[in-house]
């Protein structure tokens, strides 16, 4: 899955991004719900591991059938 539809379903889930003045291949996502962050990366086209995805993901305080769901 790409960072657009990440960023997408996140949304959709009440997330939002901070904005970084410094740039980088990492953004920083909160959850406004239990004001729980993480770092998502951001490859542009590549698809990002299942892994990495579902670790950002259980920090957010997220399932995978939650996120997939959104």
């Amino acid at each position: 899955m790409r960072y657009r539809d990440v960023e997408r379903k996140l949304k959709k889930l009440g997330c939002f991004e901070i904005s970084s003045k410094t740039g980088g291949s990492h953004r920083k996502w909160i959850n406004q719900v239990n004001n729980r962050g993480a770092a998502v990366p951001d490859w542009g086209s590549k698809d990002l591991k299942n892994g990495t995805l579902r670790g950002a993901l259980k920090q957010l305080g997220f399932s995978w059938e939650e996120f997939m769901a959104a």
